[in-house]
């Protein structure tokens, strides 16, 4: 058996020509030696696997050849070409910062750089990882690094750049390694194939240098396993079998579920993915880049950005012409959400199966339930003021705490005009905002007549008009409780009001042709904040629900008796009850002369 060597060795480039993804730093090293302009230091920056080290070794190959061609091409055939082709050249020098980082290993290097070199022009040290040397080391190099000897050349390789000292950095020539594209590695994976003997297709190319991240070194140790596995005849299904990538279909297949609105199939693929033993998280950043791919495919001029083989390309963009751009965005940004809360999600896999469910109902309704009265989805006429020029009020806040005392601001009064009419005077340029109390005010007794009446009773006189024209059935009491259990859905994402609503009693009365529907609330703060805040739009959405707009709300009052089982809710009455039950709670307050309002 002959002795293997792996694809990352055996088919390391040996010349600038056949280095891979680097152009750019090729053509200048290139240039600086045929000028004869080399640097005595270079710092090579970039990820694993791009060919830092591999340049390095070109670079030193190239200055010492003694018979160059006239681009500077090794010729292979001299001393020095031929000790480097067999790995025991003097002129380079290779140090491993990681593990040789104190001052003493960067001391011994300092005498071996004043040694000339016995083969060559130029003595090449190589220090990888060099971030990882210590700050004494640091210091210990500078001068070194600045004044080497004629015949010495640093080349300095890192993966974390912003960790070497500014001083250092200073003192070199930086070049910055990129990854290597997809499209590259896959020509270059494809070309080994050809002189292996290996048939593999495009699309198993595709996920391996999908897998690789960037890094060619990484590549061509995926497909050494991958031969290993599959052998001379590698099939895409063998090759995401044995790296663990999830197959393209099942985003194809749950695309195709949403745009159907089966959530049912979106769960069942789901839990084949986690049979499989493939990881949720891994799942959704898949799906994520679906949909990616999905919305590149879709807008024209993007092609660039679709790194897939051409047998998926056009796959994408038959399933994308079928995805309205609004659903793709909307899913995309509940899968980018799902993965930002799966870590801190109790229960993982509901996370999971909830973001499906959602991405499911983007496009179609989910079913209403059986037995629950239709509603009605006809528009229903507006009730807003006459006036122009009001402006629709803003969505109410959530039910706010009760405090001891609650505030009650009352309208500005209107402005009187000079004329003997009982006109009222409104500014074009500060739009008046209709607010409950205008609507809808509770009578009291004993109350003066005010003008802020009478202008309640202009501007309600329309719409009871308006209201008393359109003939209508009024809701029987089981279409109310109907209605007022969709009310209560309908602020599901504010409990705290969704709570109090639901725990209403309702009180129905009808009188000349028009039925009053009275709910109960818990305390009196409650009842204030919904008159002032919420019973104008709780009414709108009510007759909605109900399709008849001879329903008014009322919120019944506070009984003022104590019946004793009334739960004590603002701090005066918590107060009073603890100091009914403890006497010597009382007598301590008594004692200190405390205030429990």
């Amino acid at each position: 058996m002959s002795e293997y060597i792996v694809s990352a060795r055996k088919y390391r480039p040996d010349s600038f020509e056949t280095l891979l993804g680097q152009d750019t730093i090729a053509r200048t090293l290139s240039n600086s030696i045929k000028r004869g302009q080399l640097a005595h230091a270079y710092l090579f920056c970039g990820p694993r696997g791009v060919g830092k080290t591999t340049t390095a070794r070109i670079f030193a190959k190239m200055i010492n050849c003694a018979h160059p061609g006239p681009d500077m091409e090794p010729c292979g055939e001299c001393e020095s070409c031929i000790s480097f082709q067999e790995g025991r050249s003097y002129c380079i020098h290779e140090l491993d910062a990681a593990s040789n980082n104190s001052v003493d290993d960067i001391k011994s290097l300092m005498e071996k750089v004043q040694v000339p070199p016995q083969v060559g022009k130029y003595s090449v040290y190589i220090i990888d990882e060099v971030h990882m040397l210590s700050q004494a080391a640091f210091n210990a190099f500078l001068k070194t690094l600045e004044e080497p000897p004629a015949h010495a050349i640093f080349i300095l390789a890192t993966t974390e750049k912003h960790k070497i000292l500014p001083t250092i950095l200073s003192r070199c020539q930086t070049y910055d390694f990129n990854r290597i594209g997809i499209p590259d590695m896959v020509k270059n994976l494809r070309g080994i194939a050809a002189k292996e003997g290996i048939t593999i297709d495009d699309e198993s190319l595709h996920v391996i240098a999908s897998k690789a991240d960037g890094a060619m070194r990484d590549a061509l140790t995926i497909f050494d396993q991958t031969v290993a596995f599959c052998g001379t005849d590698v099939k895409y299904a063998d090759v995401i079998r044995n790296l663990n990538v999830l197959d393209h279909e099942y985003s194809f297949s749950l695309v195709d579920n949403f745009l159907a609105g089966n959530y049912g199939a979106a769960l069942t693929t789901f839990d084949e993915v986690l049979r499989k033993g493939f990881n949720a998280l891994h799942f959704v950043a898949a799906l994520s880049a679906h949909l990616r791919d999905l919305i590149v495919a879709r807008t024209a001029g993007l092609e660039a950005l679709l790194e897939l083989p051409d047998s998926l390309k056009q796959r994408y963009r038959e399933q994308a012409g079928r995805c309205p751009l609004r659903f793709l965005y909307d899913a995309l940004g509940v899968t980018t959400a799902c993965e930002t809360g799966y870590k801190a999600a109790v229960n993982p896999r509901l996370h999971i199966e909830f973001a499906l469910m959602k991405l499911s109902f983007l496009i179609q309704a989910p079913e209403p339930v059986a037995g629950a009265k239709p509603v009605a989805t006809q528009p229903v006429a507006p009730q807003q003021p006459a006036d122009k020029t009001a402006v629709a009020p803003k969505p109410a806040p959530e039910i706010p705490s009760p405090a001891p005392q609650v505030r009650n601001d009352k309208p500005e009064a209107p402005v009187i005009s000079s004329g003997g009419e009982a006109g009222v005077e409104k500014s074009a340029a500060t739009p008046v905002q209709p607010t409950p109390e205008r609507r809808k005010r509770t009578p009291k007794t004993g109350s003066a007549l005010s003008m802020n009446a009478i202008m309640d009773e202009k501007e309600e006189k329309p719409q009871e008009e308006e209201t008393v024209a359109v003939e209508e059935t009024l809701p029987d009491r089981a279409a109310v409780q109907e209605a007022w259990k969709a009310l209560v859905g309908k602020f599901s994402d504010r409990p705290r009001l969704a709570n109090a609503l639901a725990q209403a009693k309702l009180r129905e009365e009808e009188g000349e042709g028009v039925k009053s529907v009275h709910f109960s609330v818990s305390n009196a703060a409650q009842k204030q904040w919904i008159e002032e805040k919420m019973l104008r739009d709780l009414e709108r959405q009510f007759r909605e629900l109900l399709s008849c707009h001879k329903v008014n709300l009322h919120v019944d009052d506070i009984p003022e008796e104590d019946t004793g089982e009334r739960v004590p809710y603002m701090p005066e009455e918590k107060a009073k009850v603890l100091m009914d039950t403890n006497p010597e709670v009382r007598e301590l307050v008594a004692a200190l002369g405390l205030d429990t309002k």
